[in-house]
């Protein structure tokens, strides 16, 4: 079951971004295990904290945890590609990074770890993969351990001079407002702090070569256009770090029969004036395949027939369902002996206006 992440900070589901971080701070500073040394349940609680704002702060992760139960918008839940605490490979440090005043040297003095960008790839689902999922093959390349150096980028390795092995820089610029001083990374070291004397003739002092990578893709059913599933440690990696993610956005194909409106899948079907008049079974191709549905007598154009439990899975709305627009088809030529028998039915009551 997903976690309440507004009820472990106890706020409200409509709490404004200020709130949610007042929330937060408070809760950090009633669980933190330095507050707490006699209590082993402080340190679950209070990464359990962390991981509700890491949510509830981002506009995304919030916008698929609020309509889907899930921060990578996986309508049954958790991420099937695995990753940190619930799932979706949150960073303590960034949070951290944020509250510093509150936490300390046990939490926020940690080094962090270098990481590789991560990559971006599209998938196009049609709407018989989202109604049932699917598995897709991708193909992409990116950054591995270089196999030569096994990723050290070479041998004798040594203490950056430029940046006395810390991997920063600090760059003075002179505005008419006076000194401004600025941090940056090393470009000599590459942030590292250390530089390679005998650098690897495959990667050049890297630690990383190109690899074309082929990966089996578990597609949850119920995505929709937009929605980013990650695949934690399937980006590019990086000398003396690890490796980013994968992340795999779906666009929804445009469909010739099948339109979409929320969980429920649309069609249109023609029938003839005179199945609308007496009724008829008609047959109507929809991503189940071909369905007999009933066509009551005098229904008319433009009528919606509704198909429960034969639309899109949602956690929270259930199945939705398919709805057939009817088109009735008005023959534009008639032969004389159709006119005459129409001409003959003018005067009836049920055709009278």
């Amino acid at each position: 079951m997903a976690k309440d992440y507004y009820n472990i900070l106890g706020v409200d589901k409509g709490a404004s971004d200020d709130d949610i971080k007042k929330a937060y701070r408070k809760m950090a500073m009633k669980w933190h295990p330095d507050k707490n040394p006699d209590n082993p349940e402080s340190e679950s609680r209070f990464k359990e904290a962390a991981e509700a704002y890491d949510v509830l702060s981002s506009p995304e992760k919030k916008s698929n945890y609020d309509n889907y139960g899930s921060v990578d918008g996986n309508p049954f839940g958790g991420n099937p590609f695995g990753g940190g605490f619930g799932g979706h490979g949150f960073s303590m440090d960034d949070i951290f990074s944020q509250f510093g005043d509150i936490f300390g040297n046990r939490y926020g003095n940690q080094k962090r770890q270098k990481r590789g960008s991560d990559l971006r790839i599209k998938v196009v689902l049609t709407i018989e993969d989202i109604l049932k999922g699917t598995v897709k093959k991708l193909k992409y390349k990116r950054n591995i351990n270089c196999s030569s150096c096994k990723g050290k980028g070479g041998t004798d390795e040594r203490t950056c001079l430029p940046c006395n092995g810390t991997g920063k820089r600090v760059v003075v610029q002179q505005t008419p407002f006076g000194q401004i001083r600025q941090e940056t990374g090393c470009p000599d070291c590459q942030n590292t702090g250390k530089q390679i004397k005998n650098k690897c003739g495959s990667c050049h002092g890297e630690g990383t070569t190109v690899k074309e990578e082929i990966v089996d893709v578990d597609i949850p059913a119920g995505l929709s256009h937009g929605m980013q599933l990650s695949m934690k440690g399937y980006g590019n990696h990086i000398r003396d770090g690890v490796s980013g993610d994968l992340l795999i956005i779906i666009e929804e194909l445009r469909e010739m029969y099948f339109v979409r409106e929320g969980n429920n899948i649309v069609c249109e079907k023609e029938i003839s004036v005179i199945d609308a008049i007496c009724g008829s079974r008609v047959s109507v191709k929809t991503p189940h395949g071909d369905l007999q549905i009933t066509v009551d007598p005098g229904t008319t154009h433009g009528s919606v027939l509704r198909l429960s439990g034969k639309g899109i899975p949602d956690m929270n709305l259930g199945l939705g369902d398919l709805l057939v627009k009817v088109k009735v088809k008005i023959p534009k030529n008639i032969s004389l002996d159709e006119k005459y028998i129409l001409e003959k039915l003018k005067n009836s009551n049920n055709f009278t206006v």
